[in-house]
């Protein structure tokens, strides 16, 4: 690789890193709390409910019969970490909500984890072509670590916003603060804007 080569690559990663982010191989593990280990999938489901027409249930092996596709992206961590080229599998947003009808003033969601563990996403957010519910990374079944059976997947926001364990998805009309949210992390989580906490 000649200089000029060099340079453009060295460009192109620094287009893909945001703001007091740093480049990891490695997938560490954070999270609050307990690691839920599943011995019975027969009591883990998928509720949707709020602001919709009709509650959704999905049971585990209906969400696993689910349509899915492989997804490839960049995620970073509030905790200034980020890794390049994940690749995962998982289920479009779009094939879960096929099966649910939203009221017409549906502006926000909440995703709800395990424990009680909440985050929130304006819908736009969460519909967006790049989100998905991920099953597999790196060809592989997601840990108990790193939120198997499923976990939210929104590459675009800072990654706490990328809900391990989840149980739930609320349609609401207003937005309001999930757990870190509560705790001080921003809002909206944006990592090019560098939105960490609230007070940024």
């Amino acid at each position: 690789m000649n200089f000029e080569q060099r340079s453009e690559s060295k460009a192109s990663l620094a287009d893909r890193i945001p703001p007091g982010q740093t480049l990891t191989t490695g997938f560490p593990v954070l999270h609050y709390g307990d690691v839920p280990y599943y011995r019975d999938m027969s009591k883990w489901n998928l509720r949707i409910f709020g602001l919709v027409e009709e509650e959704v249930t999905l049971s585990y092996n209906e969400f696993m019969s689910l349509p899915r596709q492989e997804y490839k992206n960049d995620i970073h961590c509030v905790t200034t970490w980020s890794k390049l080229d994940n690749v995962w599998e998982g289920v479009a947003v779009s094939t879960v909500m096929e099966r649910v009808k939203l009221k017409p003033e549906a502006r926000y969601v909440m995703l709800h984890a395990e424990q009680g563990w909440t985050t929130n996403l304006p819908i736009e957010d969460f519909t967006r072509e790049t989100s998905f519910f991920g099953i597999k990374h790196g060809g592989e079944l997601l840990t108990p670590e790193h939120g198997y059976p499923v976990r939210m997947v929104v590459p675009h926001l800072y990654f706490w916003k990328s809900a391990k364990w989840l149980r739930g998805i609320e349609f609401m009309e207003k937005d309001k603060p999930g757990f870190w949210e509560r705790n001080g992390y921003h809002m909206y989580g944006d990592p090019w804007q560098s939105q960490r906490y609230d007070f940024d």
